[in-house]
């Protein structure tokens, strides 16, 4: 079970991919990006276990899946393009690179530690 230095450590890890992502202003979207990436796979999570689809649970989890990827792979992407049209440094895209990171990285590890799921589909 998770206990307060669990809770210390994501705070830390959130607080420092925020501030990273804050430090370059241009590519703040990428925040908005990582905290939405997550949405998906509750919402299926919540739909499978309704289970509308019968057996086809599995295939309603892989499109919450295949739909947080879409996000995470947006949120690598945009500041790539940024930097490579020379809108932001190489600097500051690796910097919102690493503060994303750290920020889904937090959002994971809160559902992994805090919520609790007795179904196989858990992320």
């Amino acid at each position: 079970m998770a206990g307060m230095k669990t809770i210390i450590a994501l705070a830390f890890l959130l607080a420092t991919g925020v501030l990273l992502v804050i430090l370059n202003w241009l590519p703040l979207l990428v925040a908005l990006i990582y905290v939405l990436a997550p949405v998906p796979n509750a919402i299926f999570k919540r739909i499978a276990r309704v289970d509308i689809w019968g057996d086809g649970a599995r295939e309603g989890m892989e499109t919450g899946y295949f739909i947080t990827s879409i996000f995470t792979v947006s949120g690598l992407a945009l500041p790539a393009v940024l930097a490579h049209s020379g809108q932001i440094t190489p600097t500051a895209a690796v910097l919102s690179f690493s503060g994303g990171f750290l920020v889904y990285l937090t959002i994971l590890g809160y559902s992994h530690f805090f919520v609790e799921s007795h179904d196989p589909f858990r992320i």
